[in-house]
């Protein structure tokens, strides 16, 4: 069924970008992104071998004030289809070493309609959405492509089946207020568990789902009008972030349903809810005062989960990002950043009397090379130190070859 709605979305969303274009009132914008990855365990991990990951999308933003005459109304769909390899499978690891790594399927990531009221400075979202776009990221770290760096494991391994995020999203509403200039305060109510369930069906808002409530406070501090050709040609979702030279924000998400306790000893052996924080901060602390396009960003991430119900406790992660690196290669990007989740004690105490290490910890170089405006390279290092914080494995040693290709329809 996912497939099917998929498919005919996709046919949809290309006949009204064709249709927009041939009447020249440019309601849709349409875009197909593809994101592939050769990924290698060098040394070290579960086993020494390789495969191949792809994320193709097909995403469409509608201008519904043009198209229907909506003020203030926009509608976003995201068909993706998601095939190859599961590297987790040889390195080993818990956080993830490729964010574009998930079960193979075609089926619909986002599809929400949003309504600005101007006036009072608040927007409403409402459909099929992904937390992860708005909640718990920052610019910088979208380089990277450790899944850590999206969204914390803290976060990301939650819930019945995971929150709301990639690859698969769930059903709810997002109300986003901003009461002062730079100032932003988002919440959202969706689905305990996603819209696909096991063997591809499709579930939503089922007795014993319960919800998932997010909110985040975030700061931000953006540059005024940026002068032509300044804007990073960074392609596929990160190219939908808005810029900013500066955010701090702070959150916190809570589930309503019942869990089992990973290590419930002589308590109980259920718990009614789950919460968690998390803070983020990135920031340009350098910019070349003669070129603007080659600046210096440092970012941070920490998160506290709730390690009762799920296995990470903690999670601190940081890093540096350098744009147009070199001279000749001002569009391009440079980083380096540490990830390192903390098992919770009763997660440790259940694996008893296997040992496992308190954290798993990834260093991760990359460097994105921007050869036009619809094509990137990515090559990518990664060493994991104790992989699922197992001290038997060998910490391993991880490269990938990462392209993306994006094109308007």
């Amino acid at each position: 069924m996912p497939q099917r709605i998929a498919i005919a979305l996709g046919t949809l969303l290309a006949l009204a970008a064709i249709r927009a274009h041939a009447d020249g009132t440019g309601w849709a914008t349409t875009t197909l992104t593809y994101d592939g990855a050769a990924i290698g365990n060098l040394d070290g991990g579960a086993a020494r071998s390789s495969t191949y990951v792809g994320n193709a999308h097909l995403r469409s933003l509608l201008d519904l004030d043009r198209a229907l005459g909506w003020t203030g109304t926009h509608a976003y769909v995201d068909a993706l289809w998601i095939h190859g390899g599961q590297p987790g499978a040889f390195v080993g690891d818990a956080m993830g070493v490729s964010n574009l790594s998930a079960p193979p399927n075609l089926q619909l990531e986002e599809a929400w309609i949003e309504h600005n009221l101007a006036q009072a400075s608040v927007s409403v979202l409402a459909g099929l959405y992904d937390v992860n776009s708005e909640f718990d990221r920052t610019q910088s770290g979208g380089l990277f492509l450790n899944s850590a760096f999206g969204i914390g494991p803290e976060f990301a391994q939650t819930g019945v089946d995971g929150p709301s995020i990639f690859p698969r999203t769930a059903l709810g509403a997002r109300v986003a207020f901003k009461p002062a200039e730079g100032v932003v305060l988002r919440a959202a109510v969706l689905d305990g568990v996603p819209l696909i369930r096991d063997g591809n069906r499709l579930r939503a808002f089922q007795s014993h789902d319960g919800r998932l409530y997010v909110a985040e406070l975030a700061l931000l501090d953006r540059p005024g009008a940026r002068p032509p050709g300044d804007a990073r040609l960074r392609i596929g979702r990160n190219a939908m972030l808005p810029m900013y030279a500066g955010k701090l924000a702070i959150g916190a998400w809570h589930y309503t349903t019942t869990f089992d306790r990973l290590a419930p000893g002589s308590g109980a052996a259920r718990q009614h809810g789950a919460t968690g924080y998390y803070a983020v901060a990135d920031r340009t602390v350098a910019r070349d005062a003669h070129d603007s396009r080659h600046s210096l960003s440092l970012f941070a991430q920490f998160g506290a989960g709730d390690p009762a119900v799920a296995r990470f406790g903690r999670y601190l992660g940081a890093g540096a990002v350098l744009a147009g690196p070199f001279e000749q290669r001002r569009q391009d990007e440079l980083g380096l950043a540490i990830a390192v989740a903390r098992n919770g004690r009763p997660y440790r105490q259940q694996q008893a009397p296997r040992p496992t290490t308190a954290t798993e910890r990834s260093i991760e170089l990359s460097y994105l090379a921007q050869a036009t405006d619809w094509f990137a390279v990515q090559p990518d290092l990664q060493y994991v130190i104790h992989p699922d914080t197992d001290p038997i494995v060998r910490n391993a040693l991880v490269f990938t070859l990462r392209f993306e290709l994006s094109t308007d329809l």
